[in-house]
């Protein structure tokens, strides 16, 4: 099985996947400083699509190995240019190209919907409350990321319309049951990222 943890910034997904499954964990990418600008759309989201792609192959040779894959963030990380579209911070333009890279992936075996997805999504107030109790960590664009709950929660609301089932709205607090589920067979289905996408509210 593989699992996705997902959530705004200090949401306590990195947290929860350290705690409960570090030996099967898959971590999110870390910026280089080499990621392309947006002056050529195309080439943006090929790079994104193929990050996309390198952390889910990490997650297929994961469960390989143990049986389970536990993903910092969704591999599908297509949630985080519909919310800075949603919120009026990046290009629709862009999304149409990232939609067609991500579609081909996926259709191509390169890319996955992990077989459950659980979402984090705590209050504004308690999302400030954490970044200020946690001086560790630098959280870049805090303001930014705060504002990307709402979409995120509309893009994991469409992909349980998609594929009921896959989105559960919490972090267990006693880690993944030992007993789990088969991989679900629709891993590689256009035909849900094709739903997933038709779900998503109009964007002008």
């Amino acid at each position: 099985m593989i699992v996705a943890v997902t959530g705004p910034s200090a949401a306590g997904k990195t947290t929860w996947c350290r705690r409960h499954h570090p030996e099967n964990l898959v971590a999110e990418y870390a910026p280089t400083g080499a990621e392309p600008d947006d002056g050529d759309l195309s080439a943006q989201a090929a790079f994104w699509s193929a990050v996309n792609c390198r952390r889910w192959q990490a997650a297929v040779a994961r469960e390989r190995a143990s049986g389970l894959a536990v993903c910092d963030d969704d591999p599908l990380k297509l949630h985080y240019s519909w919310s800075l579209v949603r919120i009026g911070a990046a290009s629709p333009e862009l999304w149409t190209f990232e939609v067609a890279a991500n579609r081909a992936a996926i259709a191509a075996g390169r890319l996955g919907f992990a077989d459950v997805v659980l979402v984090s999504l705590p209050s504004v107030e308690e999302l400030r409350r954490r970044r200020d109790g946690d001086p560790t960590r630098q959280r870049r664009n805090f303001a930014l990321h705060v504002r990307l709950a709402e979409p995120l929660r509309e893009w994991y609301q469409a992909l349980e319309l998609a594929a009921p089932g896959r989105v559960r709205w919490e972090l267990p607090s006693d880690g993944l049951p030992a007993v789990l589920p088969a991989a679900r067979a629709d891993r590689y289905d256009p035909a849900v990222f094709d739903a997933l996408i038709a779900a998503l509210p109009h964007i002008s």
